[in-house]
Protein backbone atom coordinates (compact mmCIF):
# COMPACT_ATOMS: atom_id res chain seq x y z
CA UNK A 1 0.00 0.00 0.00
CA UNK A 2 1.70 3.14 -1.18
CA UNK A 3 -0.23 6.36 -0.80
CA UNK A 4 2.81 8.58 -0.87
CA UNK A 5 4.24 10.65 -3.68
CA UNK A 6 7.92 11.38 -3.47
CA UNK A 7 9.24 14.87 -4.01
CA UNK A 8 12.53 16.68 -3.54
CA UNK A 9 15.65 15.27 -1.93
CA UNK A 10 16.48 16.97 1.33
CA UNK A 11 19.66 15.45 2.73
CA UNK A 12 22.32 12.80 2.37
CA UNK A 13 22.38 10.10 5.00
CA UNK A 14 25.39 8.51 6.68
CA UNK A 15 24.20 4.96 7.04
CA UNK A 16 25.72 1.93 8.63
CA UNK A 17 23.90 -0.16 6.04
CA UNK A 18 23.89 1.62 2.73
CA UNK A 19 23.57 5.32 2.18
CA UNK A 20 20.93 7.05 0.19
CA UNK A 21 18.91 10.14 -0.03
CA UNK A 22 16.39 11.22 2.52
CA UNK A 23 13.24 12.38 0.89
CA UNK A 24 10.08 14.03 2.02
CA UNK A 25 6.77 12.85 0.79
CA UNK A 26 3.23 13.97 1.00
CA UNK A 27 0.31 11.70 1.66
CA UNK A 28 -2.81 11.41 3.76
CA UNK A 29 -1.10 12.85 6.83
CA UNK A 30 0.61 15.87 5.23
CA UNK A 31 4.34 16.51 4.84
CA UNK A 32 6.53 14.04 6.63
CA UNK A 33 9.70 12.04 6.44
CA UNK A 34 9.84 8.95 4.30
CA UNK A 35 8.78 5.84 6.24
CA UNK A 36 12.15 4.10 5.83
CA UNK A 37 15.49 5.44 4.68
CA UNK A 38 17.29 3.46 2.01
CA UNK A 39 18.75 0.37 3.64
CA UNK A 40 16.39 0.55 6.63
CA UNK A 41 13.80 -1.64 4.94
CA UNK A 42 16.43 -4.35 4.44
CA UNK A 43 17.28 -4.23 8.13
CA UNK A 44 13.59 -4.38 9.05
CA UNK A 45 13.09 -7.40 6.80
CA UNK A 46 16.23 -9.06 8.16
CA UNK A 47 15.11 -8.50 11.75
CA UNK A 48 11.63 -9.90 11.05
CA UNK A 49 13.11 -12.97 9.37
CA UNK A 50 15.46 -13.44 12.34
CA UNK A 51 12.39 -13.63 14.59
CA UNK A 52 10.53 -16.07 12.33
CA UNK A 53 11.29 -17.47 8.86
CA UNK A 54 8.74 -15.84 6.57
CA UNK A 55 7.37 -15.53 3.06
CA UNK A 56 7.41 -12.13 1.33
CA UNK A 57 3.70 -11.57 1.87
CA UNK A 58 4.07 -12.39 5.58
CA UNK A 59 6.79 -9.75 5.83
CA UNK A 60 4.55 -7.14 4.20
CA UNK A 61 1.74 -8.01 6.64
CA UNK A 62 4.11 -8.01 9.64
CA UNK A 63 5.35 -4.50 8.79
CA UNK A 64 1.78 -3.30 8.22
CA UNK A 65 0.63 -4.80 11.53
CA UNK A 66 3.58 -3.35 13.49
CA UNK A 67 2.78 0.08 12.07
CA UNK A 68 -0.85 -0.12 13.13
CA UNK A 69 -2.05 0.08 9.54
CA UNK A 70 -0.37 3.44 8.92
CA UNK A 71 1.83 1.98 6.17
CA UNK A 72 2.54 -1.26 4.35
CA UNK A 73 5.45 -1.60 1.96
CA UNK A 74 4.57 -2.53 -1.58
CA UNK A 75 5.71 -5.84 -3.07
CA UNK A 76 7.92 -3.68 -5.33
CA UNK A 77 9.89 -2.68 -2.23
CA UNK A 78 9.93 -5.98 -0.32
CA UNK A 79 10.69 -8.54 -3.02
CA UNK A 80 13.73 -6.75 -4.49
CA UNK A 81 15.05 -6.29 -0.93
CA UNK A 82 14.61 -10.02 -0.32
CA UNK A 83 16.46 -10.81 -3.54
CA UNK A 84 19.31 -8.48 -2.57
CA UNK A 85 19.55 -9.94 0.94
CA UNK A 86 19.65 -13.42 -0.54
CA UNK A 87 22.34 -12.45 -3.08
CA UNK A 88 24.38 -10.91 -0.25
CA UNK A 89 24.13 -14.14 1.75
CA UNK A 90 22.14 -12.54 4.60
CA UNK A 91 19.13 -14.81 4.10
CA UNK A 92 18.51 -18.11 2.38
CA UNK A 93 15.49 -19.84 0.94
CA UNK A 94 14.57 -22.48 3.51
CA UNK A 95 11.78 -24.02 1.47
CA UNK A 96 9.47 -23.29 -1.42
CA UNK A 97 5.76 -23.87 -1.77
CA UNK A 98 5.02 -23.26 -5.42
CA UNK A 99 6.11 -19.70 -6.17
CA UNK A 100 6.30 -18.84 -2.44
CA UNK A 101 9.73 -18.90 -0.85
CA UNK A 102 10.23 -19.23 2.89
CA UNK A 103 13.24 -17.12 3.90
CA UNK A 104 15.46 -17.76 6.92
CA UNK A 105 18.37 -15.70 8.25
CA UNK A 106 21.98 -16.88 7.80
CA UNK A 107 24.88 -16.44 10.23
CA UNK A 108 26.08 -13.49 8.09
CA UNK A 109 22.64 -11.94 8.45
CA UNK A 110 22.77 -12.39 12.23
CA UNK A 111 26.22 -10.73 12.26
CA UNK A 112 24.90 -7.79 10.23
CA UNK A 113 22.00 -7.33 12.63
CA UNK A 114 24.35 -7.44 15.61
CA UNK A 115 26.71 -4.88 14.03
CA UNK A 116 23.75 -2.59 13.38
CA UNK A 117 21.88 -3.24 16.64
CA UNK A 118 21.62 0.48 17.53
CA UNK A 119 20.19 1.39 14.13
CA UNK A 120 17.80 -1.58 14.17
CA UNK A 121 16.62 -0.66 17.69
CA UNK A 122 16.07 2.94 16.56
CA UNK A 123 14.08 1.84 13.49
CA UNK A 124 11.87 -0.47 15.54
CA UNK A 125 11.48 2.29 18.14
CA UNK A 126 10.10 4.55 15.39
CA UNK A 127 7.82 1.72 14.27
CA UNK A 128 6.49 1.32 17.83
CA UNK A 129 5.85 5.09 18.08
CA UNK A 130 3.94 5.08 14.79
CA UNK A 131 1.93 2.07 15.92
CA UNK A 132 1.04 3.85 19.17
CA UNK A 133 -0.14 6.90 17.22
CA UNK A 134 -2.07 4.99 14.55
CA UNK A 135 -3.02 1.82 16.40
CA UNK A 136 -6.60 2.99 16.80
CA UNK A 137 -6.89 4.02 13.16
CA UNK A 138 -8.49 2.18 10.28
CA UNK A 139 -7.89 -1.57 10.19
CA UNK A 140 -4.84 -2.46 8.06
CA UNK A 141 -6.96 -4.88 6.05
CA UNK A 142 -9.32 -2.07 5.03
CA UNK A 143 -6.46 0.24 4.05
CA UNK A 144 -4.88 -2.57 2.00
CA UNK A 145 -8.19 -3.33 0.28
CA UNK A 146 -8.69 0.38 -0.53
CA UNK A 147 -5.25 0.57 -2.08
CA UNK A 148 -5.86 -2.64 -4.05
CA UNK A 149 -9.06 -1.14 -5.45
CA UNK A 150 -7.32 2.10 -6.43
CA UNK A 151 -4.52 0.17 -8.11
CA UNK A 152 -6.98 -2.06 -9.99
CA UNK A 153 -8.83 1.02 -11.24
CA UNK A 154 -5.62 2.77 -12.28
CA UNK A 155 -4.40 -0.32 -14.14
CA UNK A 156 -7.74 -0.82 -15.90
CA UNK A 157 -8.04 2.84 -16.88
CA UNK A 158 -4.47 2.89 -18.20
CA UNK A 159 -5.33 0.17 -20.74
CA UNK A 160 -7.07 2.65 -22.99
CA UNK A 161 -10.55 4.04 -23.53
CA UNK A 162 -13.48 2.17 -22.04
CA UNK A 163 -16.66 1.34 -23.91
CA UNK A 164 -20.00 2.57 -22.56
CA UNK A 165 -20.72 -1.01 -21.42
CA UNK A 166 -17.40 -1.22 -19.53
CA UNK A 167 -18.00 2.16 -17.87
CA UNK A 168 -21.47 1.04 -16.74
CA UNK A 169 -20.15 -2.29 -15.40
CA UNK A 170 -17.30 -0.68 -13.43
CA UNK A 171 -19.66 1.99 -12.06
CA UNK A 172 -22.13 -0.69 -10.95
CA UNK A 173 -19.36 -2.65 -9.20
CA UNK A 174 -18.15 0.48 -7.38
CA UNK A 175 -21.69 1.53 -6.42
CA UNK A 176 -22.42 -1.98 -5.07
CA UNK A 177 -19.21 -1.88 -3.03
CA UNK A 178 -20.13 1.53 -1.60
CA UNK A 179 -23.60 0.31 -0.64
CA UNK A 180 -22.09 -2.79 0.96
CA UNK A 181 -19.71 -0.67 3.05
CA UNK A 182 -22.51 1.70 4.12
CA UNK A 183 -24.64 -1.25 5.19
CA UNK A 184 -21.91 -2.99 7.20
Amino acid sequence: MHFHRFSHSCAQRDGAYGGGERRRHFGLFGARRRMFDQGDVRLVILKLISEKPSHGYEIIKAIEDRLGGAYAPSPGVVYPALTLLEEQGMIRVESTDGPRKLYAITPDGETLLERNRGLVDAIFGRIAEINARHGGGPAPQILRAMENLKLALRLRLSQGPLSAEQVAKISDILDAAAKGVEGS
